[in-house]
C-alpha cells in the first residue's frame, strides 16, 4: 500500500494517541495489519530472542468482550486520584489539556469494543524477573511502537493502552493465552477521522535534560 508522504521526523512527531478520532464504522483489511506487523518484526529485541507474540482481535463478539473489561478498568481509573483528568489541577494551562485527555479516555472506554481491530502485543517468558524487567519489556515495546508508526503512515490511528491489565487473568482466559505468555498493551487500530496530526505541546527539553549527572 502507498504510505503517506511523511519525513521520518514528521512521522515521529505526529504519531499521536487516537481515541475519539478512530473510525468505528470502516473495516480495516487484515492485509494492512499484516504489513504493519511485518515492519514491527524488524525492531530490536534482547539477544535477538524475538519472544514477541501478537494477538489480533477482529471477531465482533470477542472485541465486545475485550471492550467490556476495558470499560470496567477505565471506570476504576477515572475514579482514582491518578486519573489523567485530575493531574496538574493547580496549573490552568495543563489542567485543561488533562481534562480533555480524561474525556477522551472515557470515550474510548465506552467504545473500545467497537474498534475494528484490537492488537494485544505479548511477550513469551517463563517468568518475569523481580529485578530487570526493563530488559524483558524492552524486547517488545520498540516493536509495538514500530507497529504504531507503520499504522500512522498508512492512515490508521492507534492508542497505547494498558488499563485492561487490571483484568489480566480474565483477559488471558478470554484469549486462551498459555501461562507463559504475558500481555503488554492493548492497541486499538482503525482508520482515523479528520485531516492530519501535529506535534503536541511538551515540557521544554532543558527541564528534563541532565548532562553527565543529576544535579539540583
Amino acid at each position: 500500500m502507498t504510505t503517506a508522504p511523511l519525513t521520518p521526523d514528521e512521522l515521529l512527531t505526529t504519531t499521536r494517541t487516537v481515541r475519539k478520532r478512530l473510525d468505528l464504522t470502516r473495516p480495516v483489511p487484515m492485509e494492512l495489519i499484516r504489513e504493519c506487523l511485518e515492519i514491527a518484526l524488524q525492531a530490536p529485541s534482547g539477544s535477538n530472542r524475538q519472544d514477541w507474540q501478537w494477538i489480533v482481535v477482529t471477531d465482533p463478539d470477542r472485541r465486545k468482550a475485550v471492550g467490556d473489561f476495558y470499560r470496567r478498568a477505565v471506570d476504576r481509573y477515572l475514579a482514582s486520584d491518578g486519573s489523567a483528568a485530575k493531574l496538574f489541577a493547580d496549573d490552568p494551562g495543563r489542567a485543561e489539556v488533562q481534562r480533555r485527555v480524561g474525556d477522551s479516555v472515557g470515550y474510548l472506554g465506552e467504545h473500545m469494543g467497537e474498534v475494528p481491530v484490537l492488537l494485544i502485543p505479548c511477550l513469551r517468558v517463563p517468568r518475569l524477573a523481580s529485578g530487570n524487567q526493563a530488559g524483558a519489556w524492552g524486547s517488545l515495546l520498540p516493536a509495538v511502537w514500530s507497529y504504531m508508526l507503520a499504522a500512522r503512515a498508512r492512515g490508521l490511528g492507534t492508542a497505547w493502552t494498558t488499563l485492561h491489565l487490571l483484568y489480566e487473568d480474565e483477559m488471558a482466559e478470554l484469549l486462551g493465552l498459555p501461562s507463559d505468555v504475558r500481555q503488554a498493551a492493548l492497541v486499538p487500530t482503525a482508520y482515523y477521522t479528520g485531516e492530519t496530526f501535529k506535534p503536541a505541546p511538551r515540557v521544554p527539553l532543558d527541564e528534563v535534560l541532565h548532562l553527565d549527572r543529576w544535579s539540583g
